[in-house]
């Protein structure tokens, strides 16, 4: 099975629990489970080439000039963490089935999972650190759905922001540390990467990409001083805990750090960081994990300590070091998994964790005790259980390294942790399950069915197996331990066995299993003491740091977003011709190198009368009729310069954008007063108008020199002048760069523009639904009103240009690919017409006659278009691409036809549609109480009538 099919399984296949969940809860299982089971055995087709020395590859050129590839490769670390991740992905799909209860919702939960599971599946098989990044990022996400998957529970809540919180920062710190390898080496592949040890580490940038990426894993795999949002995430379902605390999330960071180890490790600063953040979560996770009352409280403690562990091996920088770090990943994952799942099983049987309510449990749950109690002594390190064999070589590993000058220092440390690890282990069996049976258990505890118990049970058979007999699984974890290592280094000569001699870590292992039965005898005065002595709460000061920024982000914000649109531009301003002035002064701007044209007494008139109308609209600008006018005027001039300077397109546009703008704020001038407030002092007028004065004199001064001397860049109009009619089919070359050569440009324009419609639309409902109908329905209008609602001159005039307009859009449709015109011209121009028709005889009589929702012309045109840009694929080309041809049907003469009108359809159904719903909404605001429209287009207000009537 192609690597690419593996891991695009758990994405596609999380669409069907949503579905199958309709079928039934078993249905939604078996949908799951056969989605997670086709992966695994699609893994597994892969274990012969593994275990033969070969290295399984996917490619896929994504984005290739920006180094992005979809680039997959399957050695031994990446298939040993895949297995864990879908095997033990099985088991946690088996538990859940019987786990979660008829009122949660188990197609959302099965569906979350899959897309989690095929994050991590993804980031262990990635080639390519971009992507590996993208799936790093998706397990942030997924996991914060299922940490929060009990959204009526507020802890759940809140472990879920935390954990994205913590896992999200850490893995924007990841991406610059990625980033900078790949500048280093010159490639974002993760092979390459991996083949330049030395290149990276001679780098003066090895430092802080190494600080950067380990930021990234420390953050993912709670180590000190991240280690505090782990315990906090066990508020979500237990299968989710499991899961997340066994084989993916929190061993996604000690992947990576085993995935990059040929290229960071071995430096002094690798050793000192890693290894003393590693020992430190040891001994602070075991610790804290020894007075914790909860279940999976202890459990999720326990996490953050093995994962110190695993976390110190890899930062020893030895061979021997990684392959106890790739055995105990392998141990701690079977027995985690099972303890996790026991806690579920009391919690499902006893209705509480509290250690302090349980006790006794092996009288009554027999078979949930014997599971326990092997994944409860192979975590804390007992013989002839799997755990045992890898807190030995830890142990060894200790023993032989040296920090900070010392020889002793990491052995005492690691007996320390390993003491505290004993102990916890040997309280979460005795608290719970041994002692006399108790008579006030919250329930009646009892045995589970089988769905529940059997992947615990399961899981016991590596840890029976591997404690055992380890020299089982001793070739994979050779196999393993190379791929870490890449070549870096001899393995070690050292077996994984039973027994090794007399050695200090033999001892070291006495001390601590015997410390762990004392530590434990002395739990009741070790807890009054925890309990009463202060001590500084993770929780406590992560919540105090968010909120100390979210107030700081709060005062800067509101500092510079006052509300003050005045405020804003004026800043703007300020600092665009700050810098405009710094790059004038310091540049290489020249002086003219063109000669001026002749200045026409044509365009004298129209700049004369463009700049009394701007002074105008200034001066009268607290009138907004008279405003309204004078930007009708602007616009008018603006189309006329356009069509002066040969650009007829341009003026077509303009012109009938400005029609359409200025009817529409016509209507919108019905909801305002006549004239706007004054708001500023003269003194900020005063200040207002010199920062106009200033920005208006820089922007001139900037259009002046470019006019005068000449673009600094290469201008792409020559590539465009050049192949309009040959790679576009068009003469009309900015036609053709609208709906070709940047199409997908006015592909997300028309996008948008039907957006703000459908958002004006919605901000309608609401207002007519809210407080302000009333106001609006009996609202007062401060002059009289005409009493003739529908002139008959208008309406006749309206009915007989009707059809001719629409003629003059279809013609200015059809013509827009060679002359100038288009389907956003003639989309304006038709929807000028029906506007006019809806004023001319009233919105009622407009709406009986209207055929099609408005909503749906807009959703037309954006379908319209995105078709016909896909269609281009099917001719292998890209997205939007054009094809043209000649035409001839007797009588009429030849005649070429594009794909692109089928694009500019689009575009012209978006306008027509995103125009005539802005118009909708405006009428509808505009009805008042007591009045109805008529549904005839000649009528006489009532009002007026009744009013002569009394007179």
């Amino acid at each position: 099975m192609s690597l690419f099919i593996i891991v695009a399984l758990p994405f596609l296949g999380a669409l069907l629990p949503g579905l199958f969940i309709r079928a039934g809860r078993q249905a939604c299982f078996v949908a799951t489970f056969t989605v997670s089971a086709l992966a695994f055995i699609g893994l597994m087709t892969h274990l012969p080439a593994v275990l033969g020395g070969q290295v399984p590859t996917a490619r896929l050129d994504w984005l290739p000039d920006l180094g992005l590839n979809l680039n997959l490769f399957l050695d031994p670390l990446g298939f040993m963490f895949a297995a864990l991740i879908l095997g033990i992905g099985l088991l946690i799909i088996i538990y859940a089935r019987w786990y979660l209860s008829r009122d949660d919702n188990m197609g959302e939960f099965f569906s979350y999972l899959l897309l989690f599971q095929g994050a991590m599946v993804g980031i262990v098989l990635s080639d390519n650190i971009l992507m590996l990044l993208v799936f790093w990022e998706l397990t942030s996400l997924s996991s914060f759905l299922l940490i929060g998957f009990w959204k009526h529970l507020p802890a759940g809540r809140q472990g879920a922001r935390m954990a994205l919180t913590v896992t999200g920062m850490g893995g924007l710190a990841m991406i610059g540390g990625m980033l900078i390898l790949g500048q280093i080496v010159g490639s974002y592949d993760l092979t390459v990467i991996l083949e330049n040890r030395e290149l990276i580490q001679a780098s003066p940038l090895y430092l802080p990409a190494l600080l950067l990426i380990l930021t990234g894993c420390f953050t993912k795999s709670a180590q000190f001083p991240f280690h505090f949002w782990l315990p906090h995430a066990m508020s979500a379902p237990t299968p989710v805990s499991a899961y997340l605390h066994s084989a993916t999330m929190v061993k996604a960071g000690l992947f990576l750090m085993a995935r990059m180890w040929p290229v960071l490790s071995g430096t002094d600063v690798w050793v000192t960081l890693v290894c003393s953040v590693g020992l430190i979560t040891m001994v602070l996770g075991a610790f804290i994990a020894f007075f914790k009352n909860d279940l999976k409280a202890l459990l999720a403690f326990s996490t953050v300590s093995h994962l110190g562990l695993i976390c110190f091996l890899l930062g020893t920088g030895t061979t021997f070091g990684a392959m106890a770090a790739v055995f105990h990943i392998l141990n701690h994952a079977s027995f985690k998994a099972a303890l996790f799942m026991v806690a579920g099983i009391v919690d499902h049987g006893v209705h509480t964790r509290d250690m302090r309510k349980l006790g006794g449990l092996r009288h009554v749950m027999p078979l949930t005790f014997v599971l326990a109690t092997l994944a409860g002594l192979s975590m804390a390190g007992i013989p002839l259980l799997n755990g045992f064999i890898s807190k030995e070589m830890m142990l060894e590993e200790a023993v032989h390294t040296t920090l900070f000058g010392s020889p002793l220092l990491v052995a005492i440390v690691a007996t320390i942790g390993a003491l505290f690890s004993a102990a916890y282990s040997f309280r979460f069996i005795s608290h719970t399950f041994l002692g006399a049976e108790r008579d006030d258990y919250p329930a009646h505890p009892h045995d589970p069915k089988a769905g529940l118990w059997f992947s615990p049970a399961l899981l016991m058979i590596p840890v029976i197996a591997l404690g055992v007999a380890p020299f089982m699984a001793e070739p994979f974890v050779r196999l393993v331990t190379e791929a870490v290592v890449g070549g870096v280094a001899e393995l070690p000569e050292e077996h994984l066995a039973l027994w090794h001699g007399f050695k200090p870590a033999l001892f070291m292992s006495m001390i601590a299993v015997v410390g762990g039965l004392i530590w434990l005898a002395l739990f009741s005065p070790l807890s009054r003491m925890w309990e009463s002595a202060p001590r500084p709460e993770a929780k406590d000061i992560f919540d105090a740091l968010i909120k100390a920024l979210a107030n700081g982000a709060g005062r800067f914000s509101r500092t510079l977003h006052d509300g003050s649109f005045t405020r804003y531009a004026a800043i703007f301003t300020l600092a665009v011709v700050a810098v405009g002035t710094h790059a004038w002064f310091t540049g290489t701007a020249g002086g003219a190198t063109r000669d001026m044209l002749r200045v026409t007494p044509i365009a004298a008139m129209l700049w004369g009368m463009l700049i009394a109308a701007t002074c105008f609209l200034v001066f009268y600008h607290r009138n907004r009729l008279a405003v309204l006018i004078l930007m009708g005027i602007i616009g008018l001039i603006v189309s006329v310069s356009f069509n002066y300077f040969s650009a007829p397109d341009l003026a077509l546009t303009q012109i009938s954008v400005e029609v359409v703008t200025i009817i529409l704020l016509l209507l919108a001038l019905n909801f305002l007063p006549n004239r706007s407030p004054k708001e500023s002092t003269p003194i900020r007028r005063t200040r207002d108008a010199v920062i106009a004065l200033i920005g208006g004199a820089a922007v001139a001064g900037l259009v002046w020199t470019i006019l005068m001397s000449g673009f600094p860049l290469a201008s792409i109009s020559e590539y465009h002048l050049a192949n309009s009619y040959k790679g576009g089919g068009g003469d009309n070359v900015v036609n053709v760069i609208l709906v070709d050569f940047r199409g997908y440009d006015t592909f997300g324009e028309i996008i948008v523009l039907g957006i703000a419609a459908l958002v004006i639309y919605a901000l309608t409902e609401a207002l007519l639904n809210g407080p302000v109908r009333a106001k609006l329905l009996n609202r007062d209008f401060e002059e009289a009103r005409a009493g003739d609602a529908h002139p008959l001159m208008m309406v006749v005039l309206t009915r007989v240009m009707m059809p001719v307009v629409l003629m003059v859009g279809v013609y200015i449709f059809l013509r827009g690919h060679n002359e100038p015109g288009g389907g956003f011209v003639a989309g304006l121009v038709v929807a000028i017409a029906v506007v006019m028709q809806y004023m001319a005889s009233g919105f009622a009589w407009a709406e009986k006659r209207q055929r099609y929702p408005y909503h749906g012309i807009i959703g037309a045109g954006v379908l319209c278009a995105g078709l016909t840009g896909i269609g281009s694929w099917f001719a292998g080309e890209p997205f939007l691409t054009s094809a043209f041809g000649y035409f001839r049907i007797p009588p009429m003469q030849e005649f070429e036809l594009a794909t692109a009108m089928g694009f500019d359809l689009g575009v012209f159904l978006s306008v027509v549609g995103a125009v005539m719903l802005l118009l909708e909404s405006f009428f509808r605001l505009g009805r008042r109480a007591g009045t109805e429209d008529s549904e005839y287009a000649i009528d006489i207000d009532p009002s007026r009538t009744s009013t002569a009537e009394e007179g």
